[in-house]
């Protein structure tokens, strides 16, 4: 039996994080909760039939938790992050990684020269569509890629998501970002993901309805421009009723486009590709809580480096520097 912890539970995904765990392997137990929220950390413990912790040390000097699920308010990840790599605890750390990309850089490399085992909630990379389009360009299969756009959006502005419970992450003095920060590092890392490190960027965020004050962007648009010529644009915002066309990458041999959750491929060597569904797809990951799970148990379990979301944070950070600064921001890492 291993026994891991939750190191802060304020974010909105906490209570699927607490679902995943309490329907996963019995080999597996949360042992302790902390939160500078009291009724918050009494509320989880209870539901994972935890202890309630009065400090994080109590989670870092306990030799017995293999692991960490830090779930806080972005603005505590370096302290909480910090502490527990040195205690020597595996730790998934939900994105961003940093506050900012300094904080990231910092993170990264504590976690690095700890050894421990880090996990982040890209989890995007997972879904069969993103998949088979990364093993396309590993094969080539696209010839020359000349552009690739990418949106993750919803109504969560128009819909008052963050009133309440989840306000602070309206709140880019606690969160670090708004909306573009928040949904559009999930489009970020899949770009990157398949396509590496960007050069330069510009971006146009905005605020839209000042539901959550005028410093809470609710909507943005980032072109990145990558070595090989290649442009690719992202879109994040709380102000869309919908988002149908999701991802699309065009090559000089290939095309392919997900509308609708469906994928739609033409050329890329494949003779039954003319621009219809594709539904020759290898089966979904396993979401990223359970493949940390999975490699703190010592079993496999793919992995998203801190190295590559501290780059998240940084190509982020200077796409809000191009949006302020009004002009085309080359990356430094």
């Amino acid at each position: 039996m291993k026994k891991i912890a939750f190191a802060g539970c304020a974010h909105i995904h906490t209570p699927s994080f607490v679902r995943v765990i309490n329907e996963c392997s019995a080999n597996v137990t949360v042992a302790k909760v902390w939160d500078h929220a009291p009724a918050r950390a009494e509320d989880n413990a209870k539901k994972l039939s935890a202890a309630v912790c009065q400090t994080p040390e109590e989670i870092a000097d306990d030799p017995e938790i293999a692991g960490v699920i830090i779930t806080s308010e972005t603005n505590r990840h370096k302290e909480l992050a910090t502490m527990m790599a040195k205690a020597g605890k595996h730790i998934f750390v939900e994105k961003p990684l940093g506050f900012s990309a300094d904080d990231a850089k910092e993170l990264a490399k504590v976690i690095r020269e700890a050894g421990v085992f880090f996990q982040t909630g890209y989890f995007m990379r997972g879904i069969p569509h993103y998949l088979f389009i990364k093993q396309l360009i590993e094969e080539n299969a696209f010839g020359t890629i000349t552009r690739i756009r990418h949106s993750n959006c919803h109504g969560g502005s128009i819909g008052g998501w963050f009133d309440d419970e989840w306000r602070w992450m309206a709140d880019p003095a606690i969160a670090g970002c708004g909306a573009f920060g928040d949904l559009g590092t999930h489009s970020l890392d899949i770009i990157m993901w398949l396509m590496g490190r960007p050069d330069a960027v510009t971006a146009s965020i905005h605020t839209v309805t000042g539901r959550y004050g005028a410093d809470c962007d609710e909507s943005g648009e980032a072109l990145l421009e990558f070595p090989s010529g290649a442009v690719a644009t992202f879109a994040g915002g709380w102000v869309d009723h919908c988002n149908p066309v999701s991802f699309e990458i065009s090559g000089t041999n290939g095309h392919a486009a997900i509308i609708k959750d469906k994928l739609y491929l033409f050329g890329c060597g494949r003779e039954d590709a003319k621009g219809e569904e594709w539904t020759q797809l290898p089966e979904s990951l396993p979401s990223p809580l359970q493949r940390f799970i999975d490699r703190v148990l010592g079993n496999d379990g793919l992995l998203i480096t801190a190295d590559e979301a501290a780059d998240r944070n940084i190509v982020m950070e200077a796409a809000y520097r191009s949006a302020r600064e009004h002009k085309r921001v080359t990356i430094e890492y």
